[in-house]
């Protein structure tokens, strides 16, 4: 068993099943990729892909356990590749970050700014995409952390981290009834057209189960993954939004007015992830500890020990802090 023939399974299955796309990415040929794959599971004695008409459409079952496994020993590999790199270079090196628009521009500018004046010897890049892209780029190893909030879509071999809860608010062009209605309810808000986020976030997918609990069918007219460009549309008068509420700046957004709607509508949580293997560098630790003070890098390092040793996914409690070759064999 050959670590090449594990990263062919881990690219097949990363570009949707196809050889000729899977080959390209590796820089080799798709008779050398098939060949190879058919060796593996000739060793094995099972078939990692389902096949018609000697194509392959999904993994089989014991095929996606080949898969995870092949999945964690690519980013332990490439972890040890780069701890000597990353072990000498002190407060160098480069730092990716992967995040969502929000964090981005509301959240990180003034702890980036901290950062790099603290760190001028770290190249620092900053990746954006949904919660699940995000999570995703830290899960193949092309981000060192991620900043978002829940994902449908479950990432059993990152730390999870939670942060701080993200609450909704009601954003509306001004003069419009909404910001002046005695008491602001879910009935009151589905009467009128509504632009949020993008289904592929938990602020899109949150607010409509609570409004199916209240058996109500909100008009969602736009959505988006920006919540500047949501407000942009909003001051046009197109509908009123629903947005995290820490996107409405009173001195920017001049045009609309704000309600709280955190007693009506669920929060989400943002939590920052990692891979359990990633060498915690002191300025990847104090850059977290920056994000949210309650992650001390005490805190962050036994939660990485707690998931090594359990060998699961922690999506909860952090605890107090208390004093202090592609052909080589398997």
């Amino acid at each position: 068993m050959k670590l090449q023939q594990l990263r062919y399974v881990v690219e097949i299955v990363r570009h949707g099943n196809h050889l000729s796309a899977a080959a390209e990415a590796l820089n080799t040929s798709q008779p050398g990729v098939s060949r190879q794959i058919q060796l593996l599971e000739q060793e094995l004695g099972f078939e990692i892909f389902q096949r018609t008409r000697n194509r392959i459409i999904a993994l089989t079952e014991p095929g996606n356990i080949v898969f995870q496994i092949s999945q964690r020993i690519g980013t332990d590999v490439a972890a040890i590749k780069t701890l000597k790199e990353d072990m000498y270079s002190g407060n160098r090196g480069v730092f990716t970050i992967a995040t969502t628009h929000t964090q981005a521009r509301y959240v990180l500018p003034k702890v980036v700014e901290r950062f790099i004046a603290k760190y001028p010897d770290v190249k620092l890049v900053m990746k954006q995409g949904d919660p699940e892209e995000i999570c995703a780029l830290v899960d193949a190893g092309h981000a060192d952390i991620a900043i978002g909030t829940e994902t449908r879509r479950g990432f059993p071999d990152l730390v999870k981290l939670p942060c701080w809860e993200l609450q909704r608010c009601i954003v509306a062009p001004l003069g419009h009834p909404i910001l002046t209605v005695p008491e602001l309810t879910l009935a009151e808000i589905a009467r009128y057209p509504i632009i949020t986020y993008d289904a592929r976030y938990s602020g899109r997918w949150k607010v409509l189960k609570a409004f199916a609990d209240a058996e109500l069918e909100p008009k969602i007219v736009m959505s988006g993954i920006d919540a500047d460009v949501c407000k942009t549309y909003v001051e046009m008068g197109l509908g009123i939004g629903i947005l995290a509420a820490m996107t409405y700046d009173k001195d920017r957004d001049t045009g609309i007015g704000v309600r709280d709607a955190s007693h009506l509508l669920p929060s989400s949580t943002i939590a920052v992830s990692l891979r359990p293997n990633t060498y915690l560098r002191p300025f990847l630790l104090d850059f977290i500890h920056s994000v949210a003070p309650s992650l001390t890098p005490f805190r962050v390092k036994k939660a990485v020990r707690e998931f090594q040793g359990s060998g699961e996914e922690r999506t909860g409690s952090v605890p107090d802090e208390q004093p202090a070759g592609d052909d080589e064999e398997l």
